[in-house]
C-alpha cells in the first residue's frame, strides 16, 4: 500500500473516531441537562404534594408556592403553622414515592422575620431514632415557610448517567488504542521500507563486482597456464563455485525483497507427486553421493501447485536436512499420508534437530538457530522464510517437530 493512501485511511479513521467521540460528549451533556430538568420537575411536584398535605387540602395560592432559587435550592412559601416532624414525614413520603433518592437539607423560617427556626440534614442511609425531642417554639401567631437544598445533586445526576460516562470512557480508550496502533503500523512500515531499500541497494551493489569476478574466473579457466597447473585449476574452480553460490544467495535475497513488495506470482497446475519428488531426489543425490533418500508415496497421488515454487520448497527442505546433519550419511524419509482433511507430506531426517525454544522462530526472515553447525553452514536465514511464504500462497500449512531420537520431521499439509 502506498504511503499516501495509508495516510488518507489513517486520517479518515482518526477524524471518524474524533467525530464519534465529540458526538458522544454532546449526547452525554444533553442527557445530563434532560436529567436535570427531570429532577427539578419531579422535586417541584413532590413539594407541591407536601404543601397540599401540610395545608390540609386547602390551598388557595394564585401562583406556585415552590420557587427554584438556584440549581439545588428550593423555597416553599406555605405561610402556615406546622411542626418539623410532620414536614420531615411528608418529605420522606413524597420523595420516596417520586424516587428522589438523594440526601437533602431542610430548614423552617419565621414568615414575619425570615429567621431560621429549625434545620436538619436528612440522609437516605440514616435511620430515624425511635424517640426524639425537637425543641420548637410554639405560638399561636407564628406561621412558617420552609426551604430545601440537595447538596449532592450533581453527584446524584452523574450516577444516574453512569452508562453514558462509561461509554464515553470506552470511546476514549478506543481512540488511544487506535492512535497507538497507527503509530506502531507507521513505524513498522518505515522500518520495513528502510530494510527493503537497504537489501535492494546492497544486493545490486554486490552484483556488479560479482559479475566481474565470474567473468574473470571463467576467462582464467580458459588460459593454458591454468589448464596445465592442477593447483591453479583448483583455486580457479573454487573461485568460480563460490562466486556462483554467492550469486545464488543474492538472487534469493532479491526475490524475497521483490515478493515482499508485490507477492508471489503462482501458476498452479496438476503435478503427479511421486515422480516429481523422485526427480528432485535424484538431482540432490548427484550432488551428495553419501545421502540416502527413501520414498514412501502412493503412485496415484497428485496435487495442484506451482511447479517452480513447489520444487523450491522440496529443495530447501532437503538441503537443510543435508546441511544440518553431523553424520557422514544423511538419511531422509519422504512419506505421504491421506485422511479426510487432506494430504500430509512428511520429510524425516537424522540431523542435529532444533532446540524447542527456537522452533517457533525458524520461519522468520533472517533467523538462524545459533549452533556450532549453523556457524559452519553458509546462509542468510531466508530459505525457510521463502518456504513459509510459498506455503501460505498455496493456502497450505507447514510445521516442524523434533524426532524422539534424532533429527526433525517437516510436515506439509495440503487440504482437500
Amino acid at each position: 500500500m502506498e504511503i499516501k493512501k495509508l495516510n488518507i485511511i489513517i486520517t479518515l479513521g482518526f477524524v471518524a473516531i474524533i467525530g464519534i467521540l465529540i458526538a458522544q460528549l454532546l449526547w452525554t451533556r444533553q442527557a445530563y441537562n434532560l436529567e436535570d430538568k427531570k429532577f427539578n420537575q419531579t422535586v417541584n411536584i413532590a413539594l407541591l404534594e407536601v404543601v397540599e398535605k401540610l395545608s390540609g387540602g386547602k390551598t388557595s395560592f394564585t401562583e406556585s408556592p415552590v420557587q427554584n432559587i438556584s440549581n439545588d435550592y428550593y423555597v416553599v412559601n406555605i405561610n402556615n403553622e406546622f411542626h418539623p416532624e410532620v414536614l420531615e414525614h411528608y418529605l420522606k413520603t413524597e420523595f420516596t414515592r417520586f424516587q428522589i433518592n438523594t440526601d437533602y437539607v431542610y430548614a423552617l423560617y419565621n414568615c414575619h422575620s425570615d429567621q431560621m427556626i429549625y434545620g436538619k440534614f436528612v440522609s437516605k442511609h440514616q435511620e430515624s431514632p425511635n424517640e426524639k425531642v425537637i425543641k420548637f417554639p410554639k405560638h399561636k401567631n407564628l406561621v412558617y415557610y420552609f426551604s430545601i437544598r440537595f447538596p449532592d445533586k450533581t453527584t446524584y445526576l452523574i450516577s444516574s448517567l453512569r452508562f453514558w460516562y462509561l461509554l464515553t470512557f470506552a470511546l476514549i480508550i478506543i481512540l488511544l488504542v487506535y492512535v497507538y496502533s497507527i503509530y506502531t503500523i507507521i513505524q513498522q512500515k518505515k522500518f520495513s521500507e528502510l530494510q527493503r531499500d537497504f537489501i535492494n541497494n546492497m544486493t545490486h551493489e554486490f552484483k556488479t563486482p560479482l559479475s566481474s569476478i565470474l567473468l574473470a574466473s571463467e576467462a582464467l579457466t580458459k588460459q593454458e597456464q591454468i589448464k596445465e597447473n592442477p593447483k591453479l585449476q583448483t583455486y580457479t574452480s573454487i573461485i568460480t563455485d563460490q562466486s556462483h553460490k554467492l550469486n545464488s544467495h543474492i538472487e534469493k535475497i532479491l526475490n524475497i525483497a521483490k515478493n515482499d513488495a508485490s507477492g508471489l506470482s503462482l501458476k498452479p497446475q496438476r503435478i503427479v507427486l511421486k515422480p516429481f519428488i523422485q526427480e528432485i531426489a535424484e538431482t540432490v543425490k548427484q550432488k551428495n553421493e553419501n545421502i540416502s533418500i527413501d520414498l514412501s508415496i502412493d503412485d496415484n497421488i497428485s496435487v495442484i501447485a506451482d511447479e517452480f515454487h513447489f520444487s523450491n520448497i522440496i529443495y530447501n527442505i532437503l538441503d537443510n536436512s543435508i546441511k544440518y546433519c553431523e553424520t557422514t550419511q544423511p538419511h531422509i524419509i519422504i512419506s505421504s499420508l491421506n485422511d479426510t482433511k487432506g494430504l500430509y507430506l512428511k520429510f524425516k531426517d537424522n540431523g542435529i534437530g532444533i532446540p524447542a525454544k527456537n522452533l517457533p522462530h525458524i520461519f522468520d526472515k533472517f533467523y538462524r538457530v545459533n549452533t556450532s553447525k549453523s556457524d559452519a553452514v553458509n546462509g542468510f536465514g531466508l530459505g525457510l522464510f521463502y518456504v513459509k511464504k510459498v506455503v501460505q500462497q498455496h493456502n497450505w500449512k507447514i510445521s516442524v517437530e523434533n524426532n524422539s531420537h534424532q533429527g526433525i520431521t517437516t510436515t506439509l499439509f495440503l487440504p482437500l
